[in-house]
């Protein structure tokens, strides 16, 4: 068995704690849904936002989710690249599998499908 990375991310209208969590736990869900991973498989979890996005932790989210008492998560910012998409989490989500790379599904909602078109509608 292997570590793989599914990369997901997902916009936020707004900046409050409750968008920011609610929006992290959609994209997790969505994440290990479509990769059939369950929190065991988790190796880590790396989260990241946009320096627009700072009312709470997104890592908050998984906290909510069944299981991921264990799942090592961190935060951290983006690099400010002028004209990158704001109001932005992203997910480096490490996972233990026998899945080769074609067959991970990386997930990218809302406004962030603009950041890997080429990976969006692969279902």
């Amino acid at each position: 068995m292997g570590v793989r990375g599914i990369r997901g991310a997902i916009t936020v209208e707004q900046d409050t704690r409750e968008e920011v969590v609610s929006a992290t736990k959609q994209l997790l869900e969505e994440m290990v849904q479509r990769n059939g991973v369950e929190p065991d498989d988790i190796a880590s979890i790396l989260i990241t936002t946009t320096e627009d996005v700072k009312s709470t932790f997104p890592a908050q989210a998984a906290r909510l989710l069944d299981g991921w008492q264990y799942v090592p998560l961190m935060c951290a910012r983006e690099i400010p690249v002028p004209g990158s998409l704001p109001s932005c989490i992203r997910v480096m989500m490490l996972v233990n599998t026998d899945k080769t790379a074609a067959e991970i599904h990386h997930v990218f909602l809302r406004e962030a499908v603009k950041l890997r078109p080429d990976l969006v509608n692969r279902d």
